[in-house]
């Protein structure tokens, strides 16, 4: 089990934008990377 899990970390891709992760909560949606709909009723 632990060579399994060795093996798909190497592939796992880490966060780089944690910033973004309250707007995707918020319901946001990005497409190819760029904000693409802010809900309404969400303050910046």
């Amino acid at each position: 089990m632990f060579k399994l899990i060795e093996s798909a970390q190497a592939r796992w891709r880490a966060g780089n934008a944690p910033h973004l992760v309250s707007l995707v909560q918020a319901g946001a949606r990005f497409e190819h990377g760029q904000l693409i709909e802010w809900p309404e009723g969400i303050a910046a």
